[in-house]
């Protein structure tokens, strides 16, 4: 397990950042700019803007923690025990029975209260 140390971003970082979101902005501005152009050339155009400014972010401080992050919870999902077919059937099914039963329940609640609020205030629907 990792240990979280603050450290300073330094200025580099910054500008970094602000490189990052020039980019994704520009894509998004150049996307509606050139509305009349190809639909091929403008999707290429924002994907490699967008790859282009994830590259530079993950260049930073945070940019490099974020990625040990994913590449250790990688690693932990691979270590899950995922529940067979069957036994995902067999819960979905138990849920959906209870949540049956609870419904029925609650329905047969609401109507005696109802017929019971009535009764005793004489208002009767």
């Amino acid at each position: 397990m990792s240990t979280n140390v603050e450290t300073p971003s330094s200025a580099m970082d910054s500008v970094k950042w602000l490189v990052a979101i020039a980019l994704l902005a520009g894509a998004v501005v150049g996307n509606y700019m050139y509305a009349d152009q190809s639909v091929l050339l403008r999707a290429i155009g924002v994907v490699v803007a967008v790859a282009a400014g994830l590259g530079i972010a993950a260049t930073t401080e945070k940019g490099r923690t974020f990625l040990a992050f994913a590449k250790e919870a990688r690693i932990e999902v691979r270590k899950v025990v995922w529940p067979t077919r069957q036994e995902t059937t067999h819960t979905t099914f138990i849920v959906m029975v209870a949540t049956a039963i609870m419904a029925l329940i609650l329905w047969g609640l609401d109507g005696i209260l109802f017929r019971a609020v009535g009764f005793l205030t004489g208002l009767e629907i």
